[in-house]
């Protein structure tokens, strides 16, 4: 099956660099990159087309504020692939990650990851290159200090097969948090679309990044599952610019959710 999985930037080439190189150990190799930028950043543009042995596409738009969505509708009208892998500029996954998301992929469902969240030091000798962030996947007993960090979700980088035996029991003997989280999510071609993509009328706020996809992909009829400790990834540390996401917008969604309007007013088809 044919993947693109979907990257969201911002101008970071340096933790562009740390993905794509990630996503040339892949297991599995079937996939194209399609980096949807939200800007036009010209060191952006530097590296992308500098990259060599992946299938690599790059949509741009003008940098007036932040318009995620719609860049990650361009990320999905530049698109070739059957099944659809999105993640964030700043995480970085595991070099089983786009096999995960195909072994659990499913027709009518919607696969719902987490994230490790990296320490400012291990962050800083990654981007450094004292440090693979591989020999963390592949020994993650070694940074058992991580567990110790507040909000580092440490028991989120734990991998299990999807193909072994241990996984489905644990899924079986603990309920699992199925919320979208917009960092590691993916979904059928044809599921995106039935939607419209990404709601734009969101302005800058983080409702259209997962807390609207979310319901907006139940309504529809499709099961929102977890891939948790599968599919996992890490998050790298940067300081945060918080998102408002004011009343006005937030009571569209209730109304949408209340409404069942569960196609986007302003998606793809905008484009």
């Amino acid at each position: 099956m044919k993947v693109s999985i979907i990257v969201a930037v911002y101008k970071d080439a340096g933790s562009l660099a740390l993905i794509i190189d990630a996503l040339k150990r892949q297991t599995y190799k079937s996939f194209e990159v399609v980096i949807a930028e939200d800007g036009e950043n010209s060191d952006m543009r530097d590296f992308v087309t500098s990259i060599k042995g992946l299938d690599v596409k790059h949509t741009t738009q003008e940098d007036i504020g932040i318009r995620k969505a719609r860049s990650q509708n361009n990320g999905i009208i530049a698109s070739s692939g059957e099944y659809l892998i999105f993640i964030d500029g700043d995480c970085v996954p595991y070099t089983t990650f786009i096999e995960a998301h195909v072994a659990l992929a499913e027709k009518g469902s919607v696969l719902s990851g987490r994230r490790v969240n990296l320490s400012e030091a291990l962050t800083k000798k990654i981007k450094k290159s004292h440090l693979d962030v591989v020999d963390i996947e592949k020994r993650l007993y070694k940074y058992i200090g991580l567990a110790f960090e507040k909000n580092s979700k440490y028991e989120y980088g734990v991998y299990f097969s999807p193909n072994g035996w241990l996984y489905p029991l644990l899924a079986k003997l603990r309920k699992r948090n199925t919320s979208l989280l917009g960092c590691n999510f993916s979904c059928f071609r044809d599921d995106m679309i039935l939607i419209n993509g990404f709601d734009e009328g969101y302005g800058e706020t983080s409702l259209s990044d997962d807390t609207d996809l979310d319901w907006r992909f139940r309504a529809c009829g499709l099961t929102v599952k977890s891939c948790k400790n599968i599919a996992n990834m890490f998050h790298l540390w940067h300081t945060y610019n918080e998102r408002d996401i004011g009343s006005f917008y937030w009571n569209k969604m209730v109304e949408n959710k209340v409404e069942k309007r569960f196609i986007a007013e302003k998606g793809l088809l905008s484009h």
